[in-house]
């Protein structure tokens, strides 16, 4: 079985992680796949939507601990995680600087480097049974993936020093509270929310959602001045595209605009 499984639908392509045996665990063939499949879809100007999900009870268990395992036995366990992390920063990257949304449909636990995927996310769907692991420290390993990067802007250095200095589980609900979710509903209505929201996402301004994220990761190292100027120079783009003037004249018209692709 393939790592990964890839579906179109429409203008949405959806990615489901499928090692639904290991809980959809990580390892670097896995994460090379997801790493390719997302380089291929950022340039598929027919797809204006991505759809993040993971086969079976689960979305993401994080790494392979079998495989880690096996590596440490052979005593180049470093060697395996300079590859593994090597392959996150590249999928985590991919999906922060994806010039469309992604949405992230959580089935089960999304765990370790999985929570991290799930944040690197536009927008999180969740079903009320799924659990939030760092699950980190219970391995004495160091986040990766962006963790350190998404939790303490999330949430704050403090409750990120709560979930990354202890064995924490989020449930969903709490997730929700906190801001880390999006939605949270009944697990047998997830994949129907998730494929309608990625596709009211897919049917909206998608280049402009594209400067939106680019624009939402940037305020977190700008200052005012310059994060304007980079505004500035995102709003010039999308005049120069065709959705502004597209969502200008149904305005005037009073109709739903049809955004043409990006």
């Amino acid at each position: 079985m393939e790592p990964i499984r890839t579906e179109r639908r429409g203008n949405v392509l959806a990615i489901t992680l499928q090692r639904p045996e290991r809980l959809n665990a990580l390892d670097v063939p896995s994460m090379m796949a997801l790493r390719q499949a997302l380089q291929g879809v950022a340039t598929e100007r027919d797809v204006r939507a991505v759809l993040l999900t993971g086969a079976g009870k689960a979305f993401c268990a994080g790494g392979d601990v079998a495989v880690m395992d096996e590596y440490r036995a052979r005593g180049e366990l470093p060697e395996l995680f300079h590859a593994l992390t090597g392959e996150m920063e590249s999928g985590v990257r991919e999906l922060m600087g994806m010039p469309k949304p992604v949405v992230a449909a959580l089935p089960g636990v999304a765990a370790g480097g999985g929570l991290s995927l799930a944040l690197a996310c536009d927008w999180r769907i969740a079903s009320e049974d799924t659990v939030l692991v760092p699950a980190f420290p219970s391995l004495g390993a160091v986040p990766d993936g962006g963790l350190t990067y998404f939790l303490p802007h999330y949430l704050g250095i403090g409750l990120a020093q709560e979930l990354l200095f202890t064995e924490a589980r989020v449930p969903a609900a709490r997730a929700r509270e906190l801001g880390l979710l999006h939605e949270v509903v009944p697990a047998a209505e997830l994949e129907r929310r998730a494929w309608t929201k990625v596709t009211e996402l897919a049917d909206g301004p998608t280049y402009a959602y594209g400067w939106t994220k680019r624009l939402l990761h940037a305020a977190y190292r700008e200052s005012a001045e310059s994060q304007m100027m980079l505004e500035r120079r995102a709003a010039v783009e999308a005049a120069r595209r065709g959705e502004l003037p597209e969502g200008i004249r149904a305005f005037r018209e009073k109709r739903k605009p049809k955004f043409p692709p990006s």
